[in-house]
Protein backbone atom coordinates (compact mmCIF):
# COMPACT_ATOMS: atom_id res chain seq x y z
CA UNK A 1 0.00 0.00 0.00
CA UNK A 2 1.71 3.33 -0.79
CA UNK A 3 1.83 6.05 1.70
CA UNK A 4 2.83 8.99 1.35
CA UNK A 5 3.46 11.43 4.41
CA UNK A 6 4.61 15.08 4.51
CA UNK A 7 6.03 17.06 6.84
CA UNK A 8 7.26 20.56 7.53
CA UNK A 9 4.33 22.91 7.49
CA UNK A 10 3.62 25.31 10.41
CA UNK A 11 2.92 29.24 11.11
CA UNK A 12 5.66 31.20 9.72
CA UNK A 13 6.25 35.19 9.26
CA UNK A 14 6.46 36.61 6.04
CA UNK A 15 10.20 36.60 4.19
CA UNK A 16 11.12 33.47 5.80
CA UNK A 17 12.37 30.57 3.93
CA UNK A 18 10.49 26.85 4.95
CA UNK A 19 11.21 23.03 3.67
CA UNK A 20 8.94 20.70 3.35
CA UNK A 21 9.26 16.74 2.70
CA UNK A 22 7.42 14.03 1.80
CA UNK A 23 8.58 10.30 2.05
CA UNK A 24 7.00 7.45 -0.06
CA UNK A 25 6.78 4.06 0.70
CA UNK A 26 4.81 0.67 -0.60
CA UNK A 27 6.31 0.28 -3.45
CA UNK A 28 9.01 1.01 -6.48
CA UNK A 29 8.86 4.61 -7.07
CA UNK A 30 11.53 4.13 -10.05
CA UNK A 31 10.07 6.11 -12.83
CA UNK A 32 7.85 7.90 -10.61
CA UNK A 33 7.50 11.87 -10.90
CA UNK A 34 7.05 13.03 -7.62
CA UNK A 35 5.22 16.44 -7.06
CA UNK A 36 3.57 19.22 -4.81
CA UNK A 37 0.41 20.59 -5.06
CA UNK A 38 -1.35 22.94 -2.61
CA UNK A 39 -4.91 23.98 -1.58
CA UNK A 40 -6.36 27.48 0.14
CA UNK A 41 -9.58 28.10 1.80
CA UNK A 42 -12.09 28.28 -1.12
CA UNK A 43 -9.86 27.50 -4.15
CA UNK A 44 -9.01 24.59 -6.06
CA UNK A 45 -5.83 22.87 -5.51
CA UNK A 46 -2.85 24.21 -7.30
CA UNK A 47 0.18 22.59 -8.84
CA UNK A 48 3.33 24.08 -7.22
CA UNK A 49 5.75 21.79 -8.63
CA UNK A 50 7.41 18.71 -9.92
CA UNK A 51 10.17 16.19 -10.34
CA UNK A 52 10.96 13.28 -12.68
CA UNK A 53 12.74 10.50 -11.62
CA UNK A 54 15.92 11.70 -14.18
CA UNK A 55 15.63 14.93 -12.09
CA UNK A 56 13.61 17.29 -14.74
CA UNK A 57 12.24 20.13 -12.74
CA UNK A 58 9.20 22.44 -12.94
CA UNK A 59 7.52 25.18 -11.39
CA UNK A 60 4.13 27.20 -11.27
CA UNK A 61 4.89 30.86 -12.14
CA UNK A 62 3.72 31.89 -8.47
CA UNK A 63 6.38 30.13 -7.06
CA UNK A 64 9.34 30.11 -9.44
CA UNK A 65 12.51 31.56 -8.82
CA UNK A 66 12.19 31.45 -4.96
CA UNK A 67 11.48 27.56 -4.70
CA UNK A 68 13.43 24.23 -5.30
CA UNK A 69 12.41 21.08 -5.44
CA UNK A 70 14.90 18.24 -5.21
CA UNK A 71 14.28 14.33 -4.22
CA UNK A 72 16.32 11.19 -3.15
CA UNK A 73 15.38 8.69 -5.24
CA UNK A 74 17.44 5.93 -2.47
CA UNK A 75 15.15 6.93 -0.17
CA UNK A 76 12.10 7.97 -1.69
CA UNK A 77 11.77 11.75 -0.50
CA UNK A 78 11.05 14.36 -1.80
CA UNK A 79 11.66 18.25 -0.41
CA UNK A 80 10.03 21.75 -1.54
CA UNK A 81 12.04 24.60 -0.12
CA UNK A 82 10.23 27.86 -0.45
CA UNK A 83 11.97 31.18 0.32
CA UNK A 84 10.28 34.31 0.57
CA UNK A 85 7.14 33.05 2.00
CA UNK A 86 4.11 35.23 0.97
CA UNK A 87 0.71 35.35 2.80
CA UNK A 88 -0.93 34.23 -0.51
CA UNK A 89 1.62 31.09 0.06
CA UNK A 90 -1.13 30.30 3.13
CA UNK A 91 -2.14 26.59 1.97
CA UNK A 92 -2.86 23.02 2.87
CA UNK A 93 0.30 21.64 0.56
CA UNK A 94 0.08 17.93 -0.50
CA UNK A 95 2.44 15.71 -2.22
CA UNK A 96 2.01 13.18 -4.94
CA UNK A 97 3.42 10.59 -7.22
CA UNK A 98 2.22 9.38 -10.27
CA UNK A 99 4.08 6.83 -12.92
CA UNK A 100 5.89 8.28 -15.63
CA UNK A 101 6.75 12.13 -16.41
CA UNK A 102 5.67 14.88 -14.19
CA UNK A 103 2.19 16.77 -15.33
CA UNK A 104 1.04 20.05 -13.62
CA UNK A 105 -2.94 18.34 -13.74
CA UNK A 106 -3.45 16.95 -10.29
CA UNK A 107 -6.36 14.52 -11.65
CA UNK A 108 -3.52 12.48 -13.36
CA UNK A 109 -1.86 11.38 -9.98
CA UNK A 110 -2.26 8.14 -8.07
CA UNK A 111 -0.94 8.90 -4.77
CA UNK A 112 -1.74 11.38 -2.07
CA UNK A 113 -0.81 12.59 0.59
CA UNK A 114 -2.72 13.77 3.25
CA UNK A 115 -1.08 17.53 3.45
CA UNK A 116 0.93 20.03 5.71
CA UNK A 117 -0.73 23.55 6.38
CA UNK A 118 1.41 26.25 5.74
CA UNK A 119 0.38 29.90 7.23
CA UNK A 120 1.86 32.45 6.78
CA UNK A 121 1.35 35.55 8.15
CA UNK A 122 1.72 38.80 7.19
Amino acid sequence: QVQLVESGGGLVQAGVSRTLSCAASGRTFRNFAMAWFRQAPGKEREFVAAINWSGGKSYAESVKGRSTISRDNAKNTVLLQMNSLKPEDTAVYYCAVRGGNATPRYGEYAYWGQGTQVTVSS
